[in-house]
């Protein structure tokens, strides 16, 4: 056999049963789920949904980290330069998958290049919330009335500088002629607790961060930013019932790992996450809190994150907003 023949031979030859086995191995040790925001809000909710499912199934712990910083680039940037070997997933929002790359013209990780598509987890509306001590407004013309009336000195929170929290305040302002004052928060719980105390006057929040607290008569739901009304909420107008037309939209939580997972690794990652999330009692648990439960295809998610980043590039350009 000549050299070249010897080189054709190996190149043929299947992957070798050790490297085979590994792959099939997965996991061979805990697994975490890296989440970019601080405990308490959606993608923490979403990322423990997953790793106390995943642990009951795949032979090792899953466990949720939270690192938050720059709206989830701190946490980005860790996962980018993990092995590519399934041990290490990436739980985050619209903000961090897709906002950003419209923003930050100089982000320091590319949402698409960087990181493996493993599933989009939820989708949820956001809800216009007030604090019912400083806010007296019930409605939306009553809440654009008391702005006007209190231009420059009301504030709102968001869970970060680039959230769609954040942008959906900013489309509002632009739509309604308000001004008020931007206080980010790192994630939706810190933000939704400083509205509670009553240190911002308004936000909006995904439903899952405040449906606990709207029922709770802590906050004020004024309108939600989705088609039709939420079984969570349902005395709550949609934004069109409200009075603002063509107002839908909807913030989502993926799940990522780094970029270059083999495909035998992804396939069972995939296959592990989506039971998780489809699993009755976490179905149950998430929409009892405002998320709908979508577990898609790596494919399917790709695309609609990639009609994402290019949708709110154009709501970034055309409101003329800027990074903080």
């Amino acid at each position: 056999m000549n050299r070249r023949t010897l080189l054709g031979a190996l190149a043929a030859t299947p992957l070798l049963p050790g490297a085979a086995r590994a792959q099939d191995a997965w996991p061979t040790r805990p697994v975490t789920v890296m989440v970019p925001f601080v405990a308490g809000g959606p993608s923490d909710i979403i990322a423990r949904t997953i790793a106390n499912r995943m642990s009951q199934v795949v032979g090792q712990p899953v466990v949720a980290e939270n690192r938050a910083g720059a709206n989830g680039e701190v946490a980005a940037r860790l996962v980018m330069r993990a092995p590519a070997d399934g041990h290490m997933l990436f739980v985050g929002s619209i903000g961090v998958f897709a906002i950003n790359a419209a923003l930050r013209p100089n982000l320091g990780y590319d949402p698409v290049r960087d990181f493996a598509p493993i599933t989009m987890a939820v989708t949820t509306p956001n809800v216009l919330v007030v604090n019912a001590e400083k806010v007296p407004a019930r409605t939306l013309p009553e809440v654009i009335a008391w702005l006007k009336a209190n231009a420059g000195r009301a504030s709102y929170s968001t869970s970060g500088v680039g959230s769609s929290d954040h942008l959906t305040m900013e489309l509002f302002k632009q739509r309604t002629g308000t001004d008020v004052t931007h206080v980010p928060y790192q994630g939706g719980a810190a933000a939704a607790t400083d509205l509670i105390a009553g240190n911002v006057q308004l936000s909006f929040q995904n439903l899952g961060t405040v449906a606990a607290h709207i029922q709770g008569g802590r906050l004020r739901a004024i309108m939600l930013t989705s088609a039709t009304r939420s079984p969570v909420l349902p005395d709550v107008p949609t934004a069109a019932e409200a009075g603002m037309a063509d107002f839908v939209v909807t913030s989502w939580q993926a799940v990522m790992a780094p970029a270059g997972l083999p495909q035998p690794v992804l396939t069972k990652v995939h296959e592990a996450v989506v039971a998780a999330l489809r699993h009755p009692e976490s179905v149950q648990r998430l929409n009892a809190i405002g998320f709908d439960v979508v577990a898609n295809s790596p494919d399917d998610y790709r695309t609609f994150q990639q009609a994402e980043i290019a949708r709110w590039r154009e709501v970034v350009r055309a409101a003329n907003i800027r990074a903080e």
